[in-house]
């Protein structure tokens, strides 16, 4: 039974992080905007996830910063001292964000349902949402829209980014031109591809017309494995690995033409942006976690590699373990998604 909000003035949001999940939750956050103009948003974020949502409308933020280990809760407790809001949407699961729930005064709070309820999050909550057997993490967002009487709750984004940062982006890829941008890293060395198979992908790219440029943050493991794509290519790759700020990445990937990307958070800042991306998928199931606009697209070798590991039924959201699962990914069949896309995009 879904609550009506016709009479609440105000809304909290749990959701820390990752960059991926935010972009989801933007989905969610104005779904419920279309549904209920009159509810005061306040959304408990990252601090990294905040610069990318940082302009979004209607939205005030309230930043939990992790790094100051146990002063972070002090420190939101404090930024919401004496305030107390209507209705919790707790969306974390996650030992921390139980703990941080702690510091938000709310009289429903809404988190998953029972058996997604893991890291204590049913014991700070007095509702939850309907249960989904294999729900995308969005539609398992959605679930919370749903469960407040949202009706229209097909995911459509709206993520602003400054006026120089477009212009940043169409500086960097202007109107018109055909452009692969490939941002090659995730937050873990073992959900990379090889720095040769992408390199080998890059030049097919390039050879049918496409400029390719790497996109990615400042840390060092995506610096390295930009220079090694760049130097094992025969054609050039233009290398902007570290370059841009999350705003900057947003309007850029939508100035591409194709994103390529494992199972890392611009693949999804993408989608946002209704470019489409070509996903590579190996340790997590790519229908959970995948592209959520792009999933005929994704290149995904996850099916084999969990059924080499788990006898009998999987449980929904089991991730394949192996620090070289992402070889068993071909480039004949990145490329092969990619003629197909680009193909579609010539139409």
């Amino acid at each position: 039974m879904s609550l009506n909000l016709q009479s609440a003035n105000s809304l909290c949001l749990l959701r820390l992080s990752a960059i991926g999940d935010v972009c989801h939750a933007v989905a969610m956050v104005q779904a419920i905007q279309r549904q209920y103009p009159q509810l005061k948003i306040t959304w408990v974020i990252g601090k990294i996830e905040y610069q990318l949502l940082k302009h979004l409308p209607g939205v005030e933020f309230v930043i939990f910063d992790k790094s100051q280990g146990w002063r972070s809760y002090f420190n939101l407790k404090k930024a919401l001292a004496g305030r107390k809001f209507d209705l919790l949407l707790h969306m974390q699961v996650a030992l921390r964000a139980t703990i941080a729930s702690l510091a938000i005064s709310a009289k429903q709070r809404i988190g998953f349902d029972r058996a997604r309820a893991k890291e204590g999050q049913w014991l700070v909550t007095n509702r939850s949402v309907e249960p989904l057997s294999k729900p995308h993490v969005l539609e398992g967002f959605m679930g919370f829209a749903k469960a407040i009487g949202v009706e229209e709750l097909a995911p459509r984004w709206n993520i602003p980014v400054p006026q120089q940062d477009t212009e940043f982006a169409r500086d960097m890829i202007p109107d018109g031109g055909n452009t692969l941008v490939i941002c090659a890293a995730a937050s873990k060395a073992e959900r990379n591809w090889l720095p040769e198979r992408y390199a080998a992908v890059a030049d097919h790219a390039t050879e049918q017309g496409y400029r390719v440029i790497l996109c990615g943050g400042p840390s060092d493991l995506e610096r390295q494995l930009a220079k090694a794509i760049q130097s094992i290519a025969k054609h050039d790759v233009e290398n902007q690995v570290g370059n841009t700020t999350l705003t900057q990445l947003l309007a850029v990937l939508k100035q591409a033409s194709i994103v390529l990307a494992p199972d890392t958070g611009p693949a999804h800042m993408a989608v946002t942006q209704a470019t489409p991306v070509i996903g590579l998928y190996a340790h997590s199931n790519p229908g959970r976690t995948g592209p959520y606009t792009c999933l005929d697209l994704v290149v995904s070798v996850y099916d084999e590699a969990i059924a080499s590991q788990v006898t009998g039924d999987i449980t929904w959201g089991t991730r394949a373990k192996g620090a070289h699962l992402m070889e068993m990914i071909a480039v004949e069949s990145v490329i092969e998604r990619f003629n197909l896309l680009s193909q579609r995009l010539s139409r």
